[in-house]
């Protein structure tokens, strides 16, 4: 794109008749146009560069905001909320005067053209916005979606994709504590890859990323800008995919983490000498990006020399560099008297880094390439005045065959073997099966702090050894049950992840979400999206659990063919002693079981309509987000008070998935007894909502079923824990062994 003269602000308005490659970067020819009226003249190849990026579905938001704006409209009144939407990531108050962080991301498209960069580059964006909220990062997670689990091209993916994930977040020292690993076909050309990070600071030191006082220095640091990921998460996810797209490679971003872990102790020591003003990471739009949110969200001017940036690539162009997604990279304003401090700090952990422009008094974003000034913007114009897009949308016209194809109607097992044999199959089965193949590539544990992790119901990190002060992390969303509802499925992927939360023993405080859906551009899929943001906004409203923050990834799709609608919810609890949290594996023989909330014969959208008869119709389970809470209440008090010594919510699978998992993980069997009222194939495999299984022991009993019937909970005993399987009297019984056989043998066998 460069060219010769050299395309200066003056040049540009003396020259207003040169074709730009608008339409190649982006931008359709009304947004060209309105950058022309903006500017009151064509725009140079470095601002087009800079708009085409921060115009981008991936960075603007243009066709989500319109919605997006019901979490802030709908927020519930929240003590703990000390940071909301808008800047890197949310804050809040988890007591003891500390603050947790905490955002989830996508990177889906990159991860799909380069498994293992696309998922690594992932990790490390996340763990800068923490970083970047003045934050130690502690712990990741990884919501992960696959194409059908027997296809080849999965076996090319999830490898490249987990072991992104795991050689990232494993060289940063992070321990990964939670996620989420789900196949099916509709995710065949569009795996979603979301990533988490939970970061601990004290209030006074958080930091938000904006350029205040004239005269203060633009320091920009870390590695030196590659041609690596230009355009990258702009580009590539704000377009759908065709075919595989080898040709995409250029712009997927390729990660160090041993830089990226010089990056963070480097960063943090500056914090701690109260040398920073304002800072923000070199993510998605690169610097473009960073120059133009840090002037945007400060109180003046930016003027940058854009020969001063460290390239790895002389041969760059300025538009290259403007909008090169290089990894590992940060830009600090610092005070005068402050840089050489900083600049000493960057040099002890061996991190390049440069000044490169300084804060004016002024109100523009002026940037300047071999003395000639070729950016000259206001930097609101960039960064946060980008189009906004009421995109059409309408009910598709086959939502109501789909609702109505109820699989309540689907054959259920007739006999006593079939049931045992279908309950195998569950268990067995891709969604259901253990996932220790994958998550025994990441380190759970590094930095000692990791109280809980996979496969517990939800991650968990002490943060004060002294107190026992934790927080707790869920990730939860079902694309399946969205696809019948999409109001009522984000509400469903709300519910689990606080659910999730509650189960061990955790108070839920805070929200982020990762909304992945099809192209804004089919009115479907709109419909789709506004729905589920209505739904999650209402949701947490009701719920008291303000949304933080989050990400919209859209255009994941292949031609017209969709995935489902993916909304999912990350919910952020805390514990004031991590002692007392409640895991899900089976604690002690004799222990008695009981089913906590209402079963239902609501089987739609289940694992066993998927597994045992491929069928997806009909409408989601019910929700019912008071006895959401009135459970979580419940199961926190109860954990707190030593009523119980594990729990496990019900969700995918129902109650048998959850009994399975719990005595596998603590390798003791149960024995239960179907509830009057119920037959075995409903006690089974029903999803109800707002349910959770708890091991009570004998003398607990009486306190505990007392607590739940002075609150209203239905409380029913169904079992023992007990032997060496898992029995349901008068029906069948599953030995352990057989059952742990079946769990773990699917996932390295459809990847071996």
């Amino acid at each position: 794109m460069s060219r010769t003269p050299l395309d200066t602000v003056e040049h540009a308005a003396a020259t207003p008749d040169v074709e730009l490659p608008w339409a190649e970067l982006g931008l359709k020819k009304d947004e060209y146009e309105r950058v022309v009226e903006i500017l009151g003249r064509r725009p140079t190849g470095a601002e087009l560069a800079m708009y085409s990026v921060m115009w981008s579905e991936h960075c603007s938001y243009k066709s989500s905001k319109v919605h997006l704006r019901q979490f802030g409209e709908k927020a519930p009144e929240s003590d703990a909320l000390l940071v909301g939407i808008g800047e890197n990531a949310g804050v809040v108050d988890v007591g003891q005067g500390y603050a947790v962080t905490f955002k989830v991301e996508s990177h889906n498209h990159p991860s799909y053209v380069e498994p293992y960069q696309g998922a690594a580059t992932g990790v490390g964006g996340i763990v800068r916005d923490i970083i970047a909220m003045g934050a130690r990062p502690v712990a990741v997670v990884d919501p992960l979606r696959f194409g059908a689990a027997d296809h080849p091209d999965t076996k090319r993916v999830l490898p490249g994709v987990v072991a992104g994930i795991g050689g990232y977040g494993n060289c940063l020292g992070l321990p990964n504590i939670g996620g989420e690993v789900v196949f099916d076909a509709c995710y065949q050309g569009n795996p979603l890859v979301n990533a988490g990070a939970i970061g601990v600071m004290r209030h006074e030191d958080i930091h938000l990323a904006k350029a205040s006082g004239a005269g203060n220095k633009v320091i920009l640091y870390g590695a030196r800008t590659g041609g690596d990921g230009i355009g990258g998460a702009s580009i590539l996810a704000s377009e759908t995919f065709d075919d595989a797209k080898p040709s995409k490679r250029p712009a997927v971003q390729v990660g160090d983490p041993f830089q990226e872990k010089l990056l963070i102790e480097c960063t943090l020591e500056a914090f701690k000498e109260k040398l920073v003003v304002g800072i923000q990471d070199l993510g998605a739009a690169g610097l473009s990006c960073a120059t133009s949110e840090l002037a945007s969200n400060g109180s003046g001017g930016m003027r940058v020399t854009l020969d001063d940036v460290p390239l790895r690539d002389s041969t760059l162009s300025p538009e290259e560099i403007l909008m090169s997604e290089s990894q590992e990279r940060m830009c600090a304003v610092v005070e005068p008297g402050k840089v050489e401090r900083f600049l000493e700090i960057c040099e002890k952990w061996d991190v390049i880094a440069t000044v490169i422009g300084e804060v004016t008094d002024g109100d523009r974003l002026e940037i300047y390439w071999h003395g000639g000034k070729i950016v000259d913007v206001d930097p609101r114009t960039v960064a946060h005045e980008g189009p906004v897009y009421e995109r059409p949308y309408a009910r598709p016209s086959w939502q109501d065959e789909l609702q109505a194809d109820d699989a309540n109607k689907l054959p259920r097992p007739a006999t006593s073997d079939e049931l045992k044999d279908q309950v195998l199959k569950l268990v067995g089965s891709p969604n259901q099966a253990s996932k220790k193949w994958i998550t025994s590539q990441y380190d759970h544990f590094v930095q000692g702090n990791t109280v809980l992790a996979q496969p517990e119901d939800s991650g968990m990190i002490r943060i004060d050894e002294e107190t026992g002060l934790g927080v707790a992390l869920a990730t939860d969303g079902n694309g399946r049950y969205a696809k019948l509802d999409p109001y009522h499925g984000a509400q469903l992927a709300l519910a689990e992840a606080y659910r999730n939360v509650a189960t061990t023993g955790a108070k839920p405080l805070a929200v982020s979400d990762c909304l992945n859906f099809g192209s804004p551009e089919d009115p479907a899929v709109m419909w789709q999206f506004a729905e589920a943001v209505r739904g999650l906004a209402d949701a947490c409203q009701q719920l008291g659990t303000p949304v933080t923050g989050g990400n919209v990834s859209l255009y994941n799709q292949t031609g017209e063919a969709a995935i489902h609608p993916t909304p999912v919810v990350a919910v952020l609890g805390v514990i004031d002693d991590v002692a007392r949290r409640t895991p899900v594996a089976f604690q002690e023989e004799g222990q008695l079981l009981y089913l906590l909330g209402d079963t239902r014969e609501e089987f739609s959208g289940s694992a066993w309509s998927q597994v045992i008869h491929d069928h997806l119709g009909g409408l989601p389970p019910k929700v019912d987000l008071e006895r959401e809470r009135l459970l979580a209440e419940i199961l926190i008090s109860a954990s707190r008070d030593g009523m119980i010594d594990s729990a496990h919510d019900l969700s995918d699978g129902g109650l048998i998935q959850a009994v399975v998992e719990s005595a596998l993980l603590g390798d003791k069997g149960a024995r239960l007894v179907v509830p009057d009222g119920l037959d075995a194939f409903t006690f089974l495999f029903s999803e109800s909502a707002g349910r959770a299984v708890v091991a009570v022991p004998r003398s607990e009993e009486l306190r505990f079923t007392d607590m739940c019937g002075a609150r209203g909970l239905p409380a029913t005993r169904i079992g023992v824990v007990d032997g060496d399987a898992v029995e349901i009297q008068g029906e069948f019984s599953l030995p352990l062994a057989e059952l742990r056989e079946t769990h773990e043998a699917t996932i390295p066998a459809l990847l071996a």
